[in-house]
């Protein structure tokens, strides 16, 4: 009788490898996670806003997001895209139309 114990424990091992790389602090900083509520304003009208971002379940504001150690981007139910930078703070909005669409800027004040 023929055993592939040593391979899947290779396989095993390789798996759990990869998920610790993917789950890893980045620049030191512990991962985020739970739900944050994050304050944006509009850089040329002042209005601000809030989203709301839920790290255990990848969402913003129930939306799928993905979420990566550099951006969070998802999509609402308008269809708009959204893109924030974790470095600057920086929102990108970007509003597709059979026009050409437009692009609205925002800044977030996003937690250390």
């Amino acid at each position: 009788m023929r055993t592939d114990a040593p391979m899947i424990l290779t396989l095993l091992a390789a798996g759990i490898g990869v998920l610790a790389a993917v789950t890893a602090p980045v620049n030191g900083a512990e991962p985020q996670s739970g739900d944050v509520a994050i304050t944006c304003t509009n850089v040329a009208s002042g209005a601000s806003f809030q989203i709301r971002i839920d790290y255990n379940r990848s969402t913003v504001d129930a939306h799928p997001a993905e979420i990566s150690a550099g951006k969070i981007s998802w999509r609402d139910e308008n269809r708009w895209n959204y893109t924030l930078d974790r470095k600057s703070g920086n929102l990108t909005i970007i509003l597709a139309s059979s026009t050409g669409g437009s692009f609205l800027y925002d800044r977030c004040k996003l937690e250390n």
